[in-house]
């Protein structure tokens, strides 16, 4: 969570603007300092995270099922071209953080006021590099995977489009400060490409248990079920976004998702013997590896202490990659349960959200600069309850608690899955 300092008329207005996780506004009483020395990326914890993330993926992809060569050889280019996209966003996200700061694009982290940390301008918006470098790496994956007659060009392209969309939208949020009511509306603006260009099926499989009172195994949705897809999106976007104000959550929780979805890729690609569904799991693939490797060099920045910040603009982008491929893979389901605690971080935020109840700017833990403590406040979302739950603690340790959440949260939906395979559909 950042505090902006803008020069002009911007900073002064901006503190009357409506409250959210995701947005930055001015703040009274604090110096700013000289413009910091980005620090060295962290890459050895990055390491040991990635092996972590992607050892079982690697395990059920390459030696546990049994998967066509060709598709492998595919997924193995995608992976090597995502670990040259992680080695140039390592290198370009220093070089954006000097021309961001040269803007005023900078805050300062609220979780650390009080102290020498707390003075420090820190550059904002670095999702804008690992965003455009996913882009670079899919876009140039098509060669080695894609035909122009391809049945899947077309709805990649349309899912790169509104991938791009919403990182130019995020982008613009987090330089215009949009009102909180405005942004529930950009993601779907941005998903409207993906929408039009949707070719696949609307029908659902209707639950056995349900089968004998609606009277069909297979509903057709029709136009209702792009309605859906197009809320998806609006929910993936704005539930990382709120889900945030600590170093490392945003891209950190992206990162458990990713991999989480990685292996309900291998998982589908090993079990299923239909082609076009093995295609679609594929097509996840493609997406979750560039995203995972550009968010760990993100990551290698953002993790405690933050030396840059993602902004609206990496949180809008990664909860859109990961509503596209939910849509096209045709796991939308399953993506919900991996974003259990999103969900139930919105929930417990909605009387805030929609002002039953006051809602302040930045609905942050009150920060001790004596103790280097947080304490949970009465402002309702998970990283409050968590404190008031567990007690105080230190933003780190806050951070990897709600990491170890989001991960238990994913194998529990792995473990739901398979209790109910057979019975439920």
């Amino acid at each position: 969570m950042t505090v902006r300092k803008r020069s002009g008329p911007a900073a002064s207005s901006a503190e009357s603007r409506p409250a959210g996780e995701g947005l930055n506004g001015g703040s009274k009483g604090m110096q700013p300092s000289e413009d910091p020395p980005i620090i060295r990326p962290k890459l050895g914890q990055i390491l040991a995270i990635s092996a972590a993330c992607l050892a079982p993926f690697v395990y059920l992809f390459f030696f546990h099922y049994e998967i066509d060569g060709e598709l492998k050889r595919s997924v193995l280019i995608n992976a090597a071209m995502s670990a040259g996209g992680f080695v140039v966003a390592v290198t370009l996200i220093p070089v954006a953080s000097t021309y961001v700061l040269r803007r005023n694009l900078f805050g300062y982290d609220i979780n650390k006021r009080g102290t020498p940390q707390g003075t420090i301008k820190v550059p904002e918006s670095l999702g804008i590099v690992v965003g455009i470098v996913f882009l670079v790496v899919t876009i140039l994956f098509q060669h080695f995977n894609f035909t122009s007659d391809s049945d899947w060009l077309v709805e990649c392209n349309a899912a790169l489009a509104s991938i791009c969309f919403m990182l130019l939208l995020g982008f613009i949020d987090d330089v215009l400060d949009v009102p909180w009511r405005i942004k529930l509306l950009l993601p779907s603006v941005a998903a409207l490409p993906l929408l039009m260009a949707y070719a696949g099926h609307t029908t659902v499989i209707v639950p056995k248990p349900l089968i004998p009172y609606v009277g069909l195994k297979v509903l057709d949705l029709g136009w209702i079920y792009k309605v859906y897809m197009g809320l998806l999106a609006v929910f993936c976007t704005n539930s990382i976004n709120i889900h945030a104000g600590l170093n490392g959550l945003e891209a950190g929780q992206t990162i458990v998702i990713a991999s989480a979805v990685l292996i309900h890729n291998a998982m589908q690609i090993g079990r299923s013997s239909d082609p076009e569904y093995q295609q679609a799991q594929a097509f996840s693939i493609y997406l979750m590896q560039p995203l995972l490797a550009t968010s760990l060099a993100l990551l290698s920045y953002n993790w405690y202490p933050s030396s840059v910040f993602v902004g609206d603009t990496y949180t809008y982008f990664a909860g859109m990659a990961l509503a596209v491929v939910g849509i096209l893979g045709h796991f939308s389901e399953t993506l919900l349960l991996f974003f259990l605690p999103e969900v139930l971080n919105f929930l417990y935020s909605c009387p805030q959200l929609f002002k039953i109840i006051p809602c302040p700017r930045h609905r942050l833990p009150r920060f001790d600069p004596q103790t280097g403590l947080l304490t949970g406040t009465k402002d309702m979302t998970l990283v409050n309850l968590f404190l008031n739950l567990f007690g105080r603690c230190t933003e780190k340790s806050l951070c990897i608690r709600l990491l170890l959440f989001q991960a238990i949260s994913c194998l529990c939906c792995f473990g739901l899955r398979h209790l109910l395979a057979g019975w439920y559909k």
